[in-house]
């Protein structure tokens, strides 16, 4: 099972009653060097979506429908909306969750379901990585994955820096639109190492920068490819 499939698998039955977080107005960086220390920062907007507002339009099943000369079946009970002020709670609940987390340096709820998060860690690559990834905030579809892999390679996604299904995954796969939790980004993405690139998706390619190679992504509603690398230790 691959990461991302993981992910999702632990999402399903959160999405279905919890909220998605969504980056906004943001700058983020990732730092791998060729002795598998690393570094990771998030610093702007992260957005709260409401999943059941993402999966609104979505078509009815066959089986909800009349078939031929069956009498008139009555309306489907509508679901319940969550007032702003629950919303509000919740969300001021997610602010705390994550406030404990280790690497969350400030946490401020803004309201309107908007965050200002400053985030920073460093560490080993021994295993893999995620951001973000809180269960008691309900937050387990990241933005970001750092998978390590066999033979000294590291491969970084970034799911959550696009707006598509096929690179989102985790959203499309669980029902929601992705134009409907991609729609806030507005941020930069940065790639920068001393490994070997083995292979990135980044049109503009590396930038040797003081020795160092860097690669820079710009996330918007119109990104379709969520910046993608591979590395390889020494």
């Amino acid at each position: 099972m691959t990461l991302l499939r993981a992910v999702m698998a632990l999402a399903a039955p959160l999405v279905l009653w919890g909220c998605v977080l969504t980056p906004g107005k943001f700058v983020s960086s990732l730092t791998v060097n060729a002795d598998r220390s690393f570094a990771f920062a998030y610093k702007g907007e992260v957005v709260a979506v409401d999943p059941s507002s993402a999966m609104k339009g979505m078509p009815v099943s066959s089986d909800a429908k009349a078939g031929d000369g069956d009498a008139p079946k009555a309306d489907a009970p509508k679901p319940d909306v969550t007032s702003e002020a629950d919303a509000d709670a919740k969300n001021r609940e997610i602010a705390v969750a994550l406030s404990k987390e280790a690497g969350y340096r400030s946490v401020v709820y803004r309201g309107k379901g908007k965050f200002d998060i400053d985030y920073a860690v460093s560490g080993t690559l021994s295993h893999s990585f995620l951001f973000p990834f809180n269960v008691d905030a309900q937050a387990v579809l990241p933005f970001l994955m750092v998978e390590v892999r066999q033979g000294g390679a590291v491969r970084v996604r970034a799911p959550g820096f696009a707006n598509s299904q096929s690179s989102s995954g985790a959203m499309g796969a669980l029902g929601g639109g992705a134009s409907d939790t991609a729609k806030y980004l507005d941020g930069v993405f940065t790639l920068d190492t001393n490994a070997e690139i083995v292979s990135q998706n980044n049109e503009d390619g590396a930038k040797t920068v003081g020795g160092r190679k860097q690669i820079m992504w710009r996330a918007t509603p119109l990104t379709k490819d969520a910046p993608t690398a591979v590395l390889r230790f020494k």
